[in-house]
Protein backbone atom coordinates (compact mmCIF):
# COMPACT_ATOMS: atom_id res chain seq x y z
CA UNK A 1 0.00 0.00 0.00
CA UNK A 2 1.02 3.63 -1.09
CA UNK A 3 1.25 5.81 1.84
CA UNK A 4 -0.03 9.16 0.81
CA UNK A 5 2.43 12.25 1.33
CA UNK A 6 1.91 14.41 3.91
CA UNK A 7 -0.35 17.57 3.83
CA UNK A 8 2.99 19.69 4.46
CA UNK A 9 4.63 18.42 1.29
CA UNK A 10 1.54 18.74 -1.06
CA UNK A 11 1.74 21.67 -3.16
CA UNK A 12 -1.01 23.45 -4.40
CA UNK A 13 -2.14 23.81 -7.29
CA UNK A 14 -1.58 26.90 -9.65
CA UNK A 15 -4.34 28.67 -11.01
CA UNK A 16 -5.00 28.15 -14.73
CA UNK A 17 -4.70 31.39 -15.54
CA UNK A 18 -2.70 32.74 -18.63
CA UNK A 19 0.35 35.07 -17.91
CA UNK A 20 -1.29 37.80 -19.42
CA UNK A 21 -4.30 37.57 -17.99
CA UNK A 22 -2.52 37.98 -14.24
CA UNK A 23 -0.73 40.61 -15.62
CA UNK A 24 -3.34 42.63 -16.78
CA UNK A 25 -4.89 41.94 -13.42
CA UNK A 26 -2.01 43.35 -11.57
CA UNK A 27 -1.72 46.25 -13.87
CA UNK A 28 -4.57 47.36 -13.32
CA UNK A 29 -5.00 48.42 -10.01
CA UNK A 30 -1.22 50.72 -10.50
CA UNK A 31 -2.64 52.34 -13.83
CA UNK A 32 -6.23 53.75 -11.74
CA UNK A 33 -3.99 54.64 -9.21
CA UNK A 34 -2.05 56.43 -11.31
CA UNK A 35 -4.19 58.18 -13.29
CA UNK A 36 -6.70 59.40 -10.08
CA UNK A 37 -3.26 60.49 -8.16
CA UNK A 38 -2.57 62.74 -11.37
CA UNK A 39 -5.66 64.49 -11.16
CA UNK A 40 -5.53 67.35 -8.70
CA UNK A 41 -8.50 67.41 -6.49
CA UNK A 42 -10.21 70.46 -6.42
CA UNK A 43 -9.84 72.75 -3.63
CA UNK A 44 -12.26 73.05 -0.65
CA UNK A 45 -13.81 76.61 -0.14
CA UNK A 46 -14.26 77.28 3.78
CA UNK A 47 -16.79 80.01 4.43
CA UNK A 48 -16.82 82.95 2.98
CA UNK A 49 -15.29 81.19 0.26
CA UNK A 50 -11.63 81.05 1.83
CA UNK A 51 -9.52 78.48 0.15
CA UNK A 52 -8.48 75.43 2.46
CA UNK A 53 -4.77 75.00 2.17
CA UNK A 54 -2.15 72.89 3.49
CA UNK A 55 0.22 75.08 5.56
CA UNK A 56 3.86 74.96 4.17
CA UNK A 57 6.57 77.58 3.46
CA UNK A 58 7.04 79.12 0.40
CA UNK A 59 6.13 80.51 -2.58
CA UNK A 60 3.80 76.75 -3.90
CA UNK A 61 1.48 77.21 -0.85
CA UNK A 62 1.08 81.10 -1.67
CA UNK A 63 0.54 80.69 -5.32
CA UNK A 64 -1.96 77.75 -4.37
CA UNK A 65 -3.80 79.63 -2.21
CA UNK A 66 -4.40 82.53 -4.61
CA UNK A 67 -4.97 80.61 -7.45
CA UNK A 68 -7.62 78.66 -5.38
CA UNK A 69 -9.46 81.98 -4.60
CA UNK A 70 -12.75 82.61 -5.78
CA UNK A 71 -13.48 84.73 -8.85
CA UNK A 72 -12.70 88.98 -8.31
CA UNK A 73 -10.74 87.90 -5.21
CA UNK A 74 -8.21 85.67 -7.35
CA UNK A 75 -6.65 89.24 -9.46
CA UNK A 76 -6.87 91.16 -5.66
CA UNK A 77 -4.66 88.28 -4.47
CA UNK A 78 -2.45 88.06 -7.64
CA UNK A 79 -2.29 92.15 -7.31
CA UNK A 80 -0.99 91.92 -3.68
CA UNK A 81 1.16 89.13 -4.06
CA UNK A 82 3.11 91.20 -6.96
CA UNK A 83 2.73 94.23 -5.13
CA UNK A 84 4.69 92.78 -1.72
CA UNK A 85 7.58 91.17 -3.48
CA UNK A 86 8.13 94.36 -5.08
CA UNK A 87 7.71 96.27 -2.18
CA UNK A 88 9.56 93.75 0.01
CA UNK A 89 13.10 92.06 -1.95
CA UNK A 90 13.18 88.69 -0.81
CA UNK A 91 9.89 88.47 1.30
CA UNK A 92 9.23 85.10 3.39
CA UNK A 93 5.80 83.81 2.64
CA UNK A 94 3.41 80.57 4.13
CA UNK A 95 0.38 79.29 4.34
CA UNK A 96 -0.58 79.04 7.97
CA UNK A 97 -4.02 78.77 9.44
CA UNK A 98 -5.45 78.87 5.66
CA UNK A 99 -4.37 82.41 4.98
CA UNK A 100 -1.40 83.74 3.15
CA UNK A 101 1.14 85.55 5.69
CA UNK A 102 4.21 87.38 4.50
CA UNK A 103 7.38 88.22 6.61
CA UNK A 104 11.15 89.47 6.90
CA UNK A 105 13.08 86.52 8.01
CA UNK A 106 14.37 87.42 11.26
CA UNK A 107 11.77 89.80 11.80
CA UNK A 108 8.56 87.79 11.77
CA UNK A 109 5.10 88.37 9.57
CA UNK A 110 4.20 91.83 8.98
CA UNK A 111 0.84 90.52 7.24
CA UNK A 112 -1.65 88.45 6.60
CA UNK A 113 -4.08 87.80 3.77
CA UNK A 114 -7.85 86.30 4.51
CA UNK A 115 -10.62 85.85 1.47
CA UNK A 116 -14.15 86.48 3.18
CA UNK A 117 -17.71 86.44 1.24
CA UNK A 118 -17.53 89.96 0.10
CA UNK A 119 -13.96 91.18 0.74
CA UNK A 120 -10.23 90.21 0.87
CA UNK A 121 -9.21 91.08 4.31
CA UNK A 122 -5.65 92.27 4.72
CA UNK A 123 -4.26 92.23 8.14
CA UNK A 124 -1.56 94.57 9.20
CA UNK A 125 -0.11 92.95 12.29
CA UNK A 126 1.65 95.88 13.63
CA UNK A 127 -0.48 98.22 11.90
CA UNK A 128 -1.15 100.63 15.00
CA UNK A 129 2.52 101.99 14.08
CA UNK A 130 1.32 102.68 10.42
CA UNK A 131 0.52 105.85 8.93
CA UNK A 132 -2.08 106.73 7.59
CA UNK A 133 -3.60 104.59 10.39
CA UNK A 134 -5.56 101.24 8.36
CA UNK A 135 -8.79 101.81 8.92
CA UNK A 136 -10.10 98.42 10.21
CA UNK A 137 -9.95 98.18 14.11
CA UNK A 138 -8.97 94.97 15.93
CA UNK A 139 -9.49 93.20 19.18
CA UNK A 140 -5.84 93.11 19.18
CA UNK A 141 -4.71 96.87 19.94
CA UNK A 142 -1.67 96.27 17.53
CA UNK A 143 -3.40 94.95 14.45
CA UNK A 144 -4.70 96.67 12.21
CA UNK A 145 -7.31 95.71 9.14
CA UNK A 146 -8.20 96.50 5.17
CA UNK A 147 -11.05 95.71 3.24
CA UNK A 148 -10.74 95.47 -0.14
CA UNK A 149 -14.13 94.99 -2.33
CA UNK A 150 -14.41 94.95 -5.47
CA UNK A 151 -13.14 97.34 -7.67
CA UNK A 152 -11.56 99.25 -4.83
CA UNK A 153 -7.74 98.21 -4.59
CA UNK A 154 -5.68 101.16 -3.92
CA UNK A 155 -2.03 100.11 -4.89
CA UNK A 156 -0.02 103.15 -4.15
CA UNK A 157 -1.88 103.16 -0.38
CA UNK A 158 -1.26 99.72 -0.30
CA UNK A 159 2.42 99.79 -1.29
CA UNK A 160 3.28 102.35 1.28
CA UNK A 161 1.91 100.27 4.23
CA UNK A 162 3.49 96.96 2.99
CA UNK A 163 6.70 98.82 2.93
CA UNK A 164 6.04 100.75 6.59
CA UNK A 165 5.31 97.08 7.81
CA UNK A 166 7.82 95.09 6.29
CA UNK A 167 10.59 97.80 8.10
CA UNK A 168 8.52 96.87 11.48
CA UNK A 169 8.83 93.93 14.30
CA UNK A 170 6.75 90.88 13.35
CA UNK A 171 4.61 89.05 14.81
CA UNK A 172 6.89 85.68 15.80
CA UNK A 173 4.73 82.44 16.01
Amino acid sequence: MKSRPSASKVKPRAKTTSRKAATKSKSAPRARAKSSASKAAPVKLLAGGNPQIAKGDGDAPVQAYIAAMPGWKRDIGRKLDLLIARCVPGVRKAVKWNSPLYGVEGQGWFLGVHCLTKYVKVAFFRGALLRPLPPGESKNQDTRYVDIHEGEFDEAQMAAWVKQAAKLPGWVQ
